[in-house]
């Protein structure tokens, strides 16, 4: 694998079951390398995974969600050798924002305008950086106001879809899995093609 592009997806512990697992895998399958990090862990160890749903309250309840495999020791990471950064959501960004490495390398992708793919409360980590005045996004809803309160520019949407702003694409929560991965591939240049119909 020396030879693929590599994309640093930064986790802990708390992460959106679904928001680590389904785009590591798809991204994976597309050929990328991705990269698994967490403050304070080295690879081979997990972090634990959350489930998020709506059974009633008027707000969302956690379950435990899956172990989630890091590859990649923290402290090993350089963030030149990536070409995209991926922050998923769930209860983590809450904590890892607070992280001043984590911000560093969240800011080197916007001033080198790499793609940068974030769900729900990713957001969390980008307003934590300081690098979302002007751009406009989507995010869980409840995330909305901080997005706003630090000059962000917030895009109502439905959950399945994804909003592409320069080098950023974001989508409120994991139904938009397919629009937001779909879209980060191509800011990172890929095109797939089916053949006799053209390119997706």
């Amino acid at each position: 694998m020396t030879n693929t592009r590599k994309i640093l997806m930064i986790v802990g512990d708390f992460s959106e079951d679904y928001e680590v697992m389904v785009p590591f895998q798809t991204l994976e399958a597309f050929g990328f390398q991705v990269d698994t990090v967490c403050p304070n862990k080295k690879a081979g160890e997990t972090v634990a995974t959350c489930v998020h749903d709506f059974v009633g309250f008027q707000t969302y309840a956690e379950t435990r969600g899956h172990n989630f495999g890091i590859n990649k020791d923290f402290d090993a990471v350089n963030v030149e050798e990536y070409v995209g950064l991926y922050l998923p959501g769930g209860r983590a960004p809450e904590y890892l924002r607070l992280n001043d490495d984590v911000i560093k390398m969240t800011k080197h992708f916007f001033e080198t305008n790499k793609p940068v793919a974030c769900i729900c409360h990713g957001i969390q980590i980008l307003t934590a950086a300081g690098v979302m005045a002007g751009v406009q996004a989507t995010c869980y809803p409840a995330c909305a106001p901080e997005l706003k309160l630090v000059g962000g520019k917030f895009a109502e949407v439905g959950a399945a879809e994804a909003v592409v702003s320069g080098n950023l694409v974001t989508s409120p929560a994991w139904p938009g899995h397919q629009a937001m991965v779909r879209e980060f591939v191509k800011l990172l240049g890929v095109e797939v093609l089916h053949h006799g119909t053209g390119v997706l």
